[in-house]
């Protein structure tokens, strides 16, 4: 059987995944994708302490579900690159008998990512996109790692504001809460609509020349994508002020780009 090609990568074109990563200090991107994040710190010096904050709410986020209330699976949807200590890591580390399916729309990101996890045979990653959620609950990999009559964590973290009103991420959500047993957890952090127009309008246009239009919402329609589950302390708050630790990213004086973050269990 012929091998499946890989996906060619047009690096003259930023992608929102490897965006991310140069502002976390990654080396997974190319010069196109530091070109687009340089345009949204010009605008906001803070854009960075916004990517490390989010990060460092993941990795609070599963230490949580993992440590405190059990979790032993995990499904990240929207991942982009999986490194810069992220899900599989923390998780592993909390509780080795842990699995962890990332999930990303982009099968470059994919290709990648699966390279960078070939040698951890309880993580995996897939092509799917967060909008077709029945396709990613029924993938032959997720169900091969993840068996839904037991707690699942699922992270969506700053990936929902990609997805656009029209596209009714309300239903997404509720799809993905009905398929998940008691006990199961949700992890979502949001780009509010808090932050000063100029720095909205910045990471608009950057996201929407790397393919990825930005829609933030109030925080109570973040607040409604929780309808289901139960808030955990201290309900939904600025991303860095979701039990900070040592770990959190110190504050900035800059004007911030606001995400709301929040974590749930299924009674």
């Amino acid at each position: 059987m012929a091998a499946t090609p890989l996906p060619r990568v047009d690096s003259s074109f930023p992608n929102s995944a490897r965006i991310y990563d140069y502002m976390l200090g990654g080396k997974d991107n190319f010069a196109a994708d530091r070109a687009a994040a340089q345009r949204m710190i010009e605008a906001n010096p803070s854009a960075p302490f916004t990517a490390r904050a989010n990060r460092a709410f993941i990795r609070r986020a599963v230490r949580y579900a993992a440590v405190e209330a059990g979790v032993r699976q995990f499904l990240d949807i929207g991942a982009g690159l999986p490194t810069r200590e992220n899900v599989h890591q923390v998780a592993l580390r909390a509780a080795p008998e842990s699995r962890v399916v990332y999930v990303d729309h982009d099968p470059v990101v994919v290709v990648h990512g699966q390279a960078l996890l070939a040698t951890s045979p309880q993580v995996t990653m897939i092509n799917q996109d967060l909008r077709r959620p029945d396709e990613i609950l029924c993938h032959a990999e997720t169900r091969a790692l993840i068996d839904f009559d037991r707690p699942v964590c699922v992270l969506l973290a700053a990936v929902l504001h990609f997805v656009a009103d029209r596209e009714d991420p309300a239903a997404i959500v509720r799809r993905l809460r009905d398929a998940l047993a008691p006990g199961s957890h949700l992890v979502i952090s949001h780009t509010t609509d808090e932050s000063p127009a100029l720095i909205m309008n910045a990471a608009r246009r950057g996201f929407q020349n790397a393919g990825s239009p930005l829609t933030p919402r109030p925080r109570s329609a973040v607040l409604d994508f929780f309808e289901g589950f139960e808030l955990v302390d201290p309900g939904l708050v600025p991303v860095e002020d979701w039990r900070p630790d040592d770990d959190t990213a110190p504050a900035t004086a800059q004007p911030a780009w606001v995400l709301a973050a929040g974590v749930a269990h299924k009674p």
